[in-house]
């Protein structure tokens, strides 16, 4: 049986060397097992794809693939998926916060229990900034209640999965893509192992908190519509304020006369209600962004070069190896 490794790289020069010894202890504790190790290079600017060359050299077993830009983490993921030939296809990150000995516990738990993933989950956020970690877990909880994605707390993209998993997952070539939610949104049986945080191996993290931010809003309006309901809710209901404050004011005049003055009252009302028009006008836009450019149906990534043959058909790359 054959395992592809897919391993998305951006600027991972300093951790590829310990992840391929890592990876190499895990290789020959499954002696029976066929591995491909198939790196995406995501358009690194430091000496990655360097590295991940040096290695194909010396082992017949790495692939790459490499982009002629940096296309982001979900793009560098669709690609190795749609490169990869194994039976069986893993997604793992290049700095070992994704520990390879729990391989060989997820591969049995495939073959031999029945499950068509295997998935893992962090207990705890140990080295991660305190209002990371809040945000992080606020937005789980959201998206678990305004969308039907099965996703996890602390979930990875560290997953291995049999190969039906995988052409579910490539059927779905929308352009704006949210793994996370793709993986639960299709189903199947999947198995979810927890382990310790790990800390990286080397190099710095590239998710700062506002690419984080942009990222989860990417997962909502990818998964939910909700946003759209809760506009049109404060439509409607600061629609139903205006009318019975007109009234009430209406009726205050005819009593009292002369309440119905008060510039600055009326500055706050119209900054409030215009700041409500803008937050809507904003969720719309969001959907009709994707929507722009999923409709434009560009490539989701451009491949500059590779050693090895796209298993998904209509794919040309230059530098593609025949």
């Amino acid at each position: 049986m054959k395992l592809t490794i897919i391993v998305p790289c951006y600027n991972e020069e300093a951790a590829l060397h310990f992840f391929y010894e890592e990876m190499q202890k895990t290789m020959q504790s499954m002696p029976d097992t066929e591995f491909e190790l198939l790196f995406v290079n995501d358009g690194s600017k430091d000496g990655t794809l360097v590295v991940i060359k040096e290695l194909a050299s010396k082992d017949p077993r790495v692939r790459y693939v490499s982009f002629s830009r940096n296309f982001g983490k979900e793009a560098a993921i669709y690609a190795g998926l749609s490169y990869s030939d194994g039976d069986l296809t893993a997604i793992m990150d290049a700095d070992l916060q994704d520990p390879p000995s729990l391989l060989p516990q997820m591969y049995r738990a495939i073959v031999e229990e029945g499950y068509d993933s295997v998935a893992t989950r962090r207990v705890n956020r140990k080295g991660e900034p305190p209002i990371r970690s809040f945000f992080a877990r606020c937005f789980y909880r959201l998206m678990n209640r305004i969308s039907k994605a099965d996703i996890v707390d602390g979930a990875r993209d560290y997953r291995l999965m049999n190969r039906s998993f995988v052409d579910a997952l490539l059927a779905m070539g929308e352009y704006n893509r949210f793994s996370k939610g793709l993986f639960g949104w299709v189903g199947f049986e999947t198995k979810w192992l927890e382990y310790e945080n790990v800390e990286r191996v080397a190099g710095e993290t590239k998710w700062s908190f506002w690419k984080l931010f942009l990222y989860s809003i990417d997962g909502i309006v990818a998964f939910s519509t909700m946003p759209l309901s809760i506009a049109a809710f404060f439509g409607v209901f600061m629609c139903a304020v205006s009318a019975v404050s007109i009234v009430f004011i209406i009726v205050r005049q005819l009593l009292y006369g002369g309440s119905a003055f008060g510039w600055p009252s009326m500055v706050c009302i119209t900054m409030f209600l215009g700041g409500i028009q803008l937050l809507c006008i904003g969720i719309l836009g969001s959907y009709l962004s994707k929507t722009y450019l999923e409709v434009k149906r560009r490539p989701i990534f451009i491949c500059k070069e590779t050693n090895t043959v796209r298993r998904k058909s209509g794919a040309e790359c230059s530098g593609e190896e025949r």
